[in-house]
Protein backbone atom coordinates (compact mmCIF):
# COMPACT_ATOMS: atom_id res chain seq x y z
CA UNK A 1 0.00 0.00 0.00
CA UNK A 2 1.33 3.69 -1.28
CA UNK A 3 1.01 6.85 0.90
CA UNK A 4 -0.66 9.76 -1.11
CA UNK A 5 2.49 10.79 -2.89
CA UNK A 6 3.03 7.63 -4.65
CA UNK A 7 5.89 6.65 -2.49
CA UNK A 8 6.01 2.94 -1.49
CA UNK A 9 5.66 1.59 2.48
CA UNK A 10 9.43 0.74 2.84
CA UNK A 11 10.81 4.47 1.51
CA UNK A 12 8.25 5.92 4.01
CA UNK A 13 9.36 4.16 7.41
CA UNK A 14 13.15 5.07 5.65
CA UNK A 15 11.73 8.51 5.31
CA UNK A 16 10.58 8.71 8.52
CA UNK A 17 13.53 6.69 10.67
CA UNK A 18 15.77 9.39 9.01
CA UNK A 19 14.01 12.49 10.42
CA UNK A 20 13.86 10.79 14.23
CA UNK A 21 17.50 9.50 13.43
CA UNK A 22 18.27 13.57 12.55
CA UNK A 23 16.21 15.05 15.32
CA UNK A 24 17.80 12.57 18.03
CA UNK A 25 21.73 13.56 16.70
CA UNK A 26 20.75 17.33 16.77
CA UNK A 27 19.34 16.18 20.29
CA UNK A 28 22.56 14.73 21.26
CA UNK A 29 25.36 17.05 19.95
CA UNK A 30 23.21 19.96 21.96
CA UNK A 31 23.41 18.20 25.14
CA UNK A 32 26.79 17.11 24.83
CA UNK A 33 27.89 20.75 23.44
CA UNK A 34 26.55 21.60 26.66
CA UNK A 35 28.40 19.04 28.88
CA UNK A 36 31.80 19.94 26.96
CA UNK A 37 31.41 23.99 27.64
CA UNK A 38 30.22 23.80 30.90
CA UNK A 39 26.74 25.74 30.14
CA UNK A 40 23.03 24.69 31.15
CA UNK A 41 21.74 22.93 27.91
CA UNK A 42 18.96 25.06 26.08
CA UNK A 43 16.44 23.41 27.28
CA UNK A 44 13.42 25.01 25.22
CA UNK A 45 15.40 23.77 22.55
CA UNK A 46 15.51 20.73 23.84
CA UNK A 47 12.11 20.34 25.21
CA UNK A 48 11.05 21.59 21.15
CA UNK A 49 13.54 18.51 20.15
CA UNK A 50 11.78 15.79 22.23
CA UNK A 51 8.54 17.00 20.96
CA UNK A 52 9.79 16.78 17.26
CA UNK A 53 11.39 13.30 18.30
CA UNK A 54 7.87 12.05 19.51
CA UNK A 55 6.06 12.93 15.92
CA UNK A 56 8.65 11.57 14.27
CA UNK A 57 8.67 8.26 16.19
CA UNK A 58 3.98 8.81 15.42
CA UNK A 59 5.21 8.34 11.92
CA UNK A 60 7.69 5.60 12.15
CA UNK A 61 4.78 3.76 13.76
CA UNK A 62 2.61 4.72 11.33
CA UNK A 63 4.45 3.90 8.37
CA UNK A 64 5.11 0.28 10.01
CA UNK A 65 1.98 -0.61 10.15
CA UNK A 66 1.33 0.11 6.79
CA UNK A 67 1.36 -3.53 5.95
CA UNK A 68 -2.00 -4.00 7.47
CA UNK A 69 -4.03 -6.42 9.37
CA UNK A 70 -4.35 -10.14 7.95
CA UNK A 71 -6.15 -12.97 9.24
CA UNK A 72 -5.10 -16.45 8.96
CA UNK A 73 -8.09 -19.16 9.08
CA UNK A 74 -7.04 -22.98 8.46
CA UNK A 75 -8.39 -26.10 9.80
CA UNK A 76 -5.16 -26.75 10.46
CA UNK A 77 -4.25 -24.25 13.47
CA UNK A 78 -0.93 -25.46 13.63
CA UNK A 79 -0.31 -24.26 10.24
CA UNK A 80 -2.49 -21.26 10.58
CA UNK A 81 0.00 -20.30 13.41
CA UNK A 82 2.82 -20.56 11.87
CA UNK A 83 1.58 -18.47 8.26
CA UNK A 84 0.74 -15.79 10.60
CA UNK A 85 4.21 -16.07 12.35
CA UNK A 86 5.87 -16.25 9.14
CA UNK A 87 3.95 -12.70 7.92
CA UNK A 88 4.58 -11.22 11.20
CA UNK A 89 8.23 -11.52 10.43
CA UNK A 90 7.35 -10.16 6.87
CA UNK A 91 5.84 -6.96 8.66
CA UNK A 92 2.08 -7.81 8.54
CA UNK A 93 0.33 -7.75 12.06
CA UNK A 94 -1.62 -11.27 11.66
CA UNK A 95 -4.06 -13.34 13.32
CA UNK A 96 -4.61 -16.98 13.27
CA UNK A 97 -7.67 -18.90 13.34
CA UNK A 98 -8.91 -22.13 12.84
CA UNK A 99 -12.54 -20.65 12.87
CA UNK A 100 -14.21 -17.58 11.04
CA UNK A 101 -14.38 -14.33 12.87
CA UNK A 102 -15.66 -10.64 12.09
CA UNK A 103 -12.81 -8.77 10.41
CA UNK A 104 -10.95 -5.75 11.54
CA UNK A 105 -11.80 -2.35 9.33
CA UNK A 106 -9.09 -3.55 6.21
CA UNK A 107 -8.12 -6.97 7.52
CA UNK A 108 -7.37 -8.97 4.63
CA UNK A 109 -8.60 -12.49 5.15
CA UNK A 110 -6.50 -15.84 4.06
CA UNK A 111 -8.73 -18.95 4.23
CA UNK A 112 -9.00 -22.29 3.74
CA UNK A 113 -11.21 -22.98 1.54
CA UNK A 114 -12.44 -25.80 3.41
CA UNK A 115 -13.55 -24.10 6.22
CA UNK A 116 -16.18 -22.49 3.68
CA UNK A 117 -17.75 -25.54 2.24
CA UNK A 118 -20.11 -25.36 5.29
CA UNK A 119 -20.80 -22.50 6.30
CA UNK A 120 -24.22 -20.74 6.35
CA UNK A 121 -25.86 -17.65 3.79
CA UNK A 122 -25.00 -14.84 5.62
CA UNK A 123 -21.55 -16.31 6.58
CA UNK A 124 -20.96 -16.91 2.57
CA UNK A 125 -21.73 -13.42 2.25
CA UNK A 126 -19.49 -11.71 4.57
CA UNK A 127 -16.63 -13.60 3.73
CA UNK A 128 -17.56 -12.54 -0.04
CA UNK A 129 -17.70 -9.32 0.83
CA UNK A 130 -13.86 -9.12 1.78
CA UNK A 131 -12.47 -10.75 -1.41
CA UNK A 132 -10.53 -13.41 0.76
CA UNK A 133 -7.30 -14.96 -0.49
CA UNK A 134 -7.95 -18.36 -0.79
CA UNK A 135 -5.33 -20.57 0.08
CA UNK A 136 -6.23 -24.83 -0.64
CA UNK A 137 -4.74 -27.97 -0.84
CA UNK A 138 -7.71 -28.69 -3.39
CA UNK A 139 -7.48 -28.18 -7.61
CA UNK A 140 -10.53 -29.62 -8.93
CA UNK A 141 -12.95 -27.63 -10.88
CA UNK A 142 -15.81 -27.49 -7.70
CA UNK A 143 -12.82 -25.91 -5.26
CA UNK A 144 -11.99 -23.29 -8.04
CA UNK A 145 -15.76 -22.30 -8.11
CA UNK A 146 -16.35 -21.82 -5.10
CA UNK A 147 -13.30 -19.69 -4.90
CA UNK A 148 -14.84 -17.88 -7.71
CA UNK A 149 -18.18 -17.71 -5.72
CA UNK A 150 -16.30 -15.54 -3.14
CA UNK A 151 -14.90 -13.37 -5.75
CA UNK A 152 -11.60 -14.58 -4.13
CA UNK A 153 -8.46 -11.98 -4.94
CA UNK A 154 -6.06 -14.61 -4.56
CA UNK A 155 -6.23 -18.42 -4.75
CA UNK A 156 -3.01 -20.21 -3.95
CA UNK A 157 -2.26 -23.99 -3.83
CA UNK A 158 -1.05 -25.46 -0.13
CA UNK A 159 1.96 -25.61 0.16
CA UNK A 160 1.94 -22.16 0.05
CA UNK A 161 5.61 -19.64 -0.48
CA UNK A 162 5.12 -17.14 2.15
CA UNK A 163 6.14 -14.45 -0.59
CA UNK A 164 4.35 -15.58 -3.04
CA UNK A 165 1.40 -15.26 0.14
CA UNK A 166 2.84 -11.84 1.31
CA UNK A 167 2.55 -10.61 -2.53
CA UNK A 168 -1.01 -11.46 -2.49
CA UNK A 169 -2.37 -9.63 0.14
CA UNK A 170 0.22 -6.62 -0.75
CA UNK A 171 -1.98 -7.06 -3.96
CA UNK A 172 -5.08 -7.28 -1.89
CA UNK A 173 -4.65 -4.23 0.65
CA UNK A 174 -3.91 -2.17 -2.92
CA UNK A 175 -7.04 -2.92 -4.18
CA UNK A 176 -8.89 -1.52 -0.78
Amino acid sequence: MASDIGSSPRSDLADALHRLRSTLARLKAELELAEMDGAAPPVKRLIDDVREALTHLSAVEDASQLRGSVLVVDDDVRLAEITARGLRRLGFDADASSSLRSLRDREVLVVDLSLLEAVDAAAHRDVRASRPIVVTGATDQRSRALAASLDASGYLIKPIELDELAAAINRRMEDG
